[in-house]
């Protein structure tokens, strides 16, 4: 089992830049598939990047070239670089794990992103 603390959100203006953070407790992280997902107003939750337990990263189209995923396995979190930031990247952000071969998933609370002037 593991559990995951999200942090990093915050107002920032259109063309600004956010790392989120997303710390992982339990052992084993390294074997862990990890994700941030999104939830805009009134919007369903999406994927906006992934990265495998081996370091394979995807990424939704809507951030791509703008947003990077990565990991430390030595520290048990896993980042999100966001820059360029748009207002329509205004949403709560979450940390998903998943174990390789797993089926179940482990969500953290979320953080808040806000892009504004």
């Amino acid at each position: 089992q593991v559990q995951l603390v999200e942090s990093g959100g915050g107002l920032v203006q259109p063309g600004g830049s956010l790392r989120l953070s997303c710390a992982a407790s339990g052992s084993s992280f390294r074997l862990y598939a990890m994700a941030w997902y999104r939830q805009g107003p009134g919007k369903q939750r999406e994927l906006v990047a992934g990265i495998s337990s081996g370091g394979i990263t995807n990424y939704a189209d809507s951030v791509k070239g703008r947003f990077t995923i990565s990991r430390d396995n030595a520290k048990n979190t896993v980042y999100l670089q966001m820059n360029s930031l748009k207002p329509e990247d205004t949403a709560a952000y979450y940390c998903k794990a998943r174990l390789n071969c797993g089926t179940r998933d482990y969500w953290g609370q979320g953080t808040q992103v806000t892009v504004s002037s």
